[in-house]
């Protein structure tokens, strides 16, 4: 049952999403037509590249798999699927002509729905590394052999920090998001969060037991890496962004 909890938790943090996004567009007042089409740019994007962000697994790409059966059979990976619905977003606004930021209507959503897909997570995929610490998951010999851990040995549980962080974020987002400082600069809360995730992710992956491909780091802490400089670049254009709020 492991596919079909993952599947299943991840559709349901979509639709828990997308209700506190409906909310916070009614709370804001920002109802308008052109933002079905930023939601559904969101969408697209981050479906498809939460797989086939996935793609580049080796340097030479004749030892990657067909896109075609990328999409149909590889890895999904969160991150590559934020960028996505990151770019979507932006692509859904240049086609509607929607004029204003819709980043800090998206955080708390993102929040939310990120901490119930993450269930999913916990119960089909690899806890994490080992640890001493009084709340490791055991698994018993068939799931560990078919998640390829040890047995009956104390694993860090790192989506449960994922799902803590994620929620815990949503309140912060919730409490902050009526603060001047950021109600002064539109984007700002959503760029806040990414930046908040993107170094919790890194440190928990130390402990997610994913590959390490180079120089003591794994895949997803390489891709955050390649795009801290994108990262801090569009921080400081919303610093300087003098766009009144939505």
């Amino acid at each position: 049952m492991a596919i079909l909890s993952h599947d299943v938790f991840v559709a349901l943090g979509i639709v828990v999403a997308s209700v506190v996004l409906l909310w916070e567009i009614r709370r804001r007042r920002a109802q308008d037509e052109r933002l079905w089409y930023v939601l559904a740019g969101a969408l697209v994007g981050g479906a498809l590249l939460a797989r086939l962000g996935t793609w580049a697994q080796h340097l030479d790409p004749r030892d990657n798999a067909p896109l075609l059966e990328q999409w149909a059979y590889g890895n999904r990976s969160i991150l590559s699927g934020l960028v996505g619905a990151y770019l979507g977003a932006l692509l859904g606004k240049r086609i509607s002509g929607y004029p204003h930021k819709t980043g800090d209507l998206f955080a708390p959503a993102v929040a939310a729905g990120m901490a119930v897909g993450r269930i999913g997570c916990l119960l089909a995929e690899p806890p994490g590394t080992p640890t001493s610490l009084p709340w490791g998951i055991r698994l018993d010999t068939a799931h560990a052999a078919a998640m390829h851990v040890p047995a009956h040995v104390p694993l860090h549980p790192s989506f449960v920090y994922e799902i803590l962080f994620h929620l815990a974020a949503f309140g912060v987002l919730l409490a902050v998001r009526g603060r001047q400082w950021f109600v002064e600069k539109p984007g700002r809360l959503f760029t806040v969060y990414l930046a908040a995730y993107a170094a919790f992710r890194f440190g928990v992956e130390f402990v997610r037991g994913n590959e390490v491909v180079w120089a003591g780091l794994t895949r997803s802490q390489l891709f955050l890496l390649a795009l801290l400089p994108l990262s801090g670049l569009r921080f400081a254009l919303s610093h300087r962004s003098k766009e009144v709020p939505a």
